[in-house]
């Protein structure tokens, strides 16, 4: 692929691809090979000698075009190469994730390289929403910036769907007979979403998901245990998830069932999940209610109640639907709420892709006081979900596309939402689970140590570090080496009175002195094809173990 012949959409994607691609194989193949000549890091893939232009940290922004050795000639290298290289090196053997030859490898970043240009065809004839947090949600065109294929489950015409193309369309309506309805906590909001014949409760459905299930609705559809009632009237909006939708009028999120591979994960709701979202809904209410005490500005978007239809396995997932409580009530007058996502979106780089709802004022106090911005950023994002671990023994998974942050009218941020229960998780041996079925139970705890990982790489490598090199990009040229030690000496500042007043827990000693911290491996779970709960974890540099204290 020549990136010089193609048109605007498909040369950004190919930029986009190609950089995650790039970015996985340093983190993950390259490790201490990686090493600096001047602005370039330089790396061997499968023995070729790759070179890119980069700022340093683990954020790995890149800054101009990779290239690739060739007969004694740098020259463009391209993702068609690079997916060449990757095959090579993994399959043959060498350092990395292993496991033989994948034959889907190469077509699943192709897809989602032609997702993305798609996408961006799309949301270039769309309108984006006024809403700020729903144009936030709907801001990550190029997907998660260490996946080798981030859109590879976008594909043709999934576009009318997906929140970057600013998508919005009336959910299908479905009524399920009254003794077939399965569910648990407070569903009520559901029945306001449109009229359902007597002996029916209706149970609103993703048209994707229904269009994906055809062939199993057809018996419950024919003998009247289930009744097809059209669509809504009401438009709802695609959040960044995809399958979760925010519907206005009733100022809820609906997260339905898809199955469709999107990242690692074909994007269901087991029932063992759906009983899990209520289940923590009960117990998390009292945990955030002190962590709100302790650290103001903090909330969550609690996850009441889940409606389905008892028709087997298969239709009960399939056609789950989680509710999920709206962002805007839960924010202070005056506060935005923006996916932290979304800030972290590069607007300097040259895959520029804006409208991504960030308030300007947010723009213009990061980019004229980073550190004021970034100290407050740090407060109020990592030490709820930092105590919630330490003190309450409570995974929250804060990654970027699970927080929203509340940015008030000086652009500095003011309150953290935690939502997502899916990856919200209970250390094992500090609750009580006792009455759980073994499967709930199970899929709700993390042992200590994997859930230290879990919080270690979603809050450091893959949040606040991505955070933090937007900031610095933002920055004066001259001033961009010192910006980032500022920031990282800040956050250090913050985390250490942290676990002073803590009393020096173990995981925040080591938060502050370890050399390294885990980073997920998204390219080996990919080449492995295994399940995303299988993910592996491989070493980055920890930026705060420089501002570890005297212990």
């Amino acid at each position: 692929m020549n990136g010089l012949l193609l048109d605007p959409h498909s040369a950004l994607a190919e930029e986009i691809t190609l950089g995650a691609l790039l970015r996985c194989c340093i983190r993950e193949l390259c490790g201490p090979r990686v090493r600096t000549a001047g602005p370039y890091l330089l790396a061997s893939i499968a023995g070729t000698r790759v070179r890119v232009p980069a700022r340093g940290g683990m954020s790995l922004r890149f800054t101009g075009r990779a290239e690739r050795l060739a007969g004694g000639v740098w020259e463009p290298l391209t993702s068609d190469t690079l997916i060449k290289l990757v095959e090579r090196q993994l399959a043959g053997g060498g350092e990395g994730p292993g496991g033989g030859f994948n034959g889907e490898f190469a077509a699943q970043v192709t897809a989602s390289r032609e997702a993305v240009a798609a996408l961006l065809a799309a949301r270039e004839r769309a309108t984006p929403p006024a809403d700020p947090w729903l144009a936030s949600e709907q801001a990550l065109v190029g997907g998660h910036p260490f996946h080798p294929s981030p859109k590879m489950g976008i594909g043709p015409g999934s576009e009318r769907y997906a929140p970057e193309a600013h998508a919005r369309f009336p959910l299908r309506l479905l009524g399920v007979r009254a003794d077939l309805v399965a569910g648990q906590g407070d569903t009520s909001v559901l029945d306001s979403m449109g009229a359902f014949p007597p002996g029916y409760l209706p149970l609103p459905a993703h048209p994707w998901q229904l269009e994906l299930l055809a062939p199993d609705l057809r018996e419950p559809l024919a003998d009247g245990r289930l009744v097809d009632l059209g669509y809504g009237s009401r438009p709802v909006f695609p959040t960044s998830s995809v399958r979760t939708v925010y519907e206005p009028v009733a100022g809820v999120c609906l997260k339905f069932s898809l199955d469709v591979r999107i990242t690692n994960c074909v994007r269901k709701n087991a029932w063992y999940e759906l009983a899990g979202a209520v289940e923590l809904t009960r117990r998390l209410g009292p945990v955030f209610d002190r962590l709100a005490e302790r650290f103001p500005g903090t909330r969550w978007l609690p996850e009441p109640g889940y409606r389905s239809a008892a028709l087997g396995t298969r239709l009960l997932e399939g056609l789950g639907v989680i509710v999920r409580s709206g962002p805007w009530p839960v924010c202070e007058p005056g506060v935005t709420p923006i996916l932290a996502a979304a800030l972290a979106a590069s607007p300097y780089g040259t895959a520029d892709v804006r409208d991504t709802g960030v308030p300007e004022a947010a723009e213009a106090r990061r980019r004229t006081d980073p550190v004021t911005w970034w100290r407050a950023y740090v407060e109020r994002v990592a030490l709820p979900a930092l105590d919630a671990f330490v003190r309450h023994g409570v995974v929250l998974e804060p990654h970027l596309q699970n927080v929203l942050v509340g940015v008030d009218a000086d652009g500095l941020p003011a309150q953290a939402i935690f939502r997502d229960l899916e990856g919200a998780k209970l250390i094992e041996g500090r609750h009580d689970l006792s009455g759980l079925p073994e499967r709930v139970a199970e899929a709700l705890t993390y042992a200590s140590d994997r859930g230290w990982n879990r919080v270690a790489y979603c809050l450091v490598v893959n949040h606040l570090a991505e955070i933090a090199a937007t900031v610095a990009e933002a920055a004066d040229p001259e001033e961009e080496r010192q910006v980032p030690r500022e920031l990282w000496a800040a956050a250090g500042k913050v985390l250490s009175g942290h676990a002073e007043d803590r009393g020096w827990p173990a995981p925040l000693r080591a938060l502050l002195s370890d050399a390294t911290l885990p980073a997920k491996a998204n390219l080996g779970v990919r080449w492995r094809r295994h399940a995303d709960r299988a993910a592996g974890y491989v070493p980055v540099a920890n930026p705060l173990s420089s501002m570890r204290p005297d212990l």
